[in-house]
């Protein structure tokens, strides 16, 4: 079945072949380690990812290319780090401390660790590329003084760009962005190199002079320090970020890379490098698609102290792997979509698991049945699943009720389905895993559910004489009840006996509303207040003798 991955596939293996027949085809993405790597910045990973692992299914030799940005600038101090940071702003990521409190060497490797993590996690293969180890072991070096001795070329493509009106940033940090992401523009003239101060570490440095024939560049620092070094042997600097890209494209000789929206319109970088790959590298601009925002529904209360940006090791700590790939592999690129840490995320893992039960069955659609092969497994084999899958709403409620309790949950979850009863809670992991980390980090205190210690004396002497039978019938019936399935049929079934009608009595608006009555009842009786988990999720996690202590029985 062809999908947007399949159709991807197939243009870049035709361009691959047009460029260079037989050799290895290159997709690529890059990554900045400034801050947390967030959500939206996973689509710049997965999008060539698929494509490549689509690539790699057919049999063709394809590598996927994966930039560290490490050697970009600090820019600004984020809030919640001390302000002697403030320091290090202008220095390489990799030559900045971590935050306080961290296990890692520098803040590059603080904020890569985790999503390397997650990556593998996703079953993501690809080859890393630490752009400080690129640039200070001279790997550019041929590409950096060939850009050199074509500033002018370089300048003039820029000047081409400069004269239409600048995008304007969202923030602070966007606008620094903006502002030295284009070219180094000195007295001296412009120069698309810009050192790092051999002094104090930082880029806040003006080229004042540079000689072809030597490679003699002279530079001096905002600190008062100046020095000529031979940019031959030179490795204490980068090519500015309109000229770098371009350049690593004709390098590495790249085929597929995505941009993000704010790559890619007019005068951007992908625009601007579109030119300069060609003019002055002699490489070819890879094909791509734009793609698109993505959001969270329920900001994430645990990565509140990291900015409010849910990061892939976040998700990763609520869902299963195959369900976060499924969720970027149905979308297009250019389509939108949100990732879910409210309770949205119940009713996306009730859709997954739909779609799980029609491809077991045979009935899924090729088009679903192929985005689910792209989601449960890659080229080189399955991603980890739950052997037994019991809904994650269930899981949550579980882990509502019991807190944690692994006896607790086992015999809950044993009593769910008698006929088939779970053995050990080995087979219903990791999402039984995901779905107690979501309670316990997503679901507010005031919402979650404290079962009563004791009955509601006052509130039980007061019930009226319907009230009392509808406890009596569902008190008689609940050991002959006492399954999930059971205990369903159970609390819808009790007023439907009071109003004398049968139990497969079809819903009236008036048996809705005795039905909702019923339930509120219940619900203060059990855990102090008029909502909860599923009621029979919930008679399962208090167990029978207590339902029967706390009804009044």
């Amino acid at each position: 079945m062809t999908d947007w991955v399949s159709q991807l596939a197939d243009d870049v293996i035709a361009e691959a072949e047009r460029r260079a027949p037989g050799k290895t085809i290159v997709c690529a993405s890059g990554l900045s380690p400034s801050g947390p790597i967030h959500l939206g910045n996973l689509r710049e990973v997965m999008t060539p990812h698929l494509v490549a692992d689509e690539i790699r299914r057919r049999g063709l030799d394809c590598v996927h290319l994966l930039s560290w940005d490490d050697y970009d600038r600090f820019r600004k101090v984020p809030v919640g780090i001390p302000e002697e940071w403030a320091e290090h702003i202008g220095k390489p990521l990799t030559s900045v401390p971590a935050p306080p409190g961290s296990a890692y060497p520098n803040w590059a490797e603080h904020f890569k660790t985790p999503m390397i993590s997650a990556l593998a996690r996703l079953g993501v293969t690809y080859r890393g590329v630490s752009q400080t180890k690129q640039y200070t072991s001279g790997v550019y070096r041929e590409q950096i003084l060939h850009a050199m001795r074509e500033r002018d070329r370089i300048d003039a493509v820029l000047s081409r760009f400069r004269t239409k009106a600048k995008p304007k940033a969202k923030d602070a940090d966007e606008a620094a962005a903006l502002e030295g992401s284009g070219a180094a523009e000195e007295e001296a003239g412009y120069y698309p190199y810009k050192p790092y101060c051999a002094l104090c570490g930082r880029d806040l440095t003006t080229v004042t002079g540079y000689d072809d024939e030597t490679t003699e560049l002279a530079y001096t620092c905002a600190c008062g320090y100046g020095e000529t070094v031979r940019l031959a042997t030179h490795d204490r600097g980068k090519l500015v970020w309109k000229v770098d890209w371009p350049m690593r494209w004709a390098y590495e000789g790249v085929v597929f890379e995505p941009s993000g929206v704010d790559h890619t319109s007019p005068g951007s970088s992908f625009e601007v490098g579109g030119h300069l790959v060609g003019e002055v590298f002699g490489g070819q601009q890879p094909i791509g698609p734009r793609y698109a925002f993505v959001g969270i529904s329920g900001m994430a209360k645990m990565s509140s102290s990291k900015g409010g940006v849910p990061t892939a090791a976040d998700a990763l700590e609520i869902m299963e792997a195959p369900l976060l790939r499924w969720m970027y592999a149905r979308r297009k690129p250019a389509q939108s979509f949100k990732v879910a840490f409210d309770q949205e995320i119940q009713r996306l893992y009730d859709e997954w698991d739909a779609l799980e039960r029609k491809v077991a069955d045979g009935t899924a659609l090729p088009a679903d049945l192929t985005v689910h092969a792209r989601s449960v497994r890659t080229a080189e084999g399955p991603l980890e699943s739950t052997r037994r899958r019991v809904p994650y709403r269930m899981l949550a409620s579980i882990a509502d009720v019991t807190t944690g309790d692994e006896e607790q949950t086992l015999r809950i979850l044993r009593e769910l389905d008698p006929a088939d009863p779970v053995t050990d809670l080995e087979s219903v992991r990791p999402r039984l895993d995901r779905a107690q980390r979501w309670v316990s980090t997503q679901v507010p205190a005031e919402q979650r559910t404290s079962v009563l210690a004791e009955p509601d004396a006052d509130l039980l002497a007061g019930l009226g004489d319907e009230q009392r039978e509808s406890l009596r019938l569902l008190l008689e019936r609940l050991d002959e009840h006492w399954s999930l399935e059971g205990l369903t049929a159970l609390v819808y079934g009790v007023p439907k006996l009071q109003a004398g009608l049968s139990a497969d009595a079809k819903a009236t608006p008036e048996l809705k509303a005795a039905q909702r009555e019923f339930f509120v009842l219940l619900y203060t009786l059990l855990v102090g207040r008029d909502t909860g988990p599923r009621l029979p999720t919930l008679l399962l996690a208090v167990g029978a003798d207590r339902v029967r202590k706390l009804l009044g029985a």
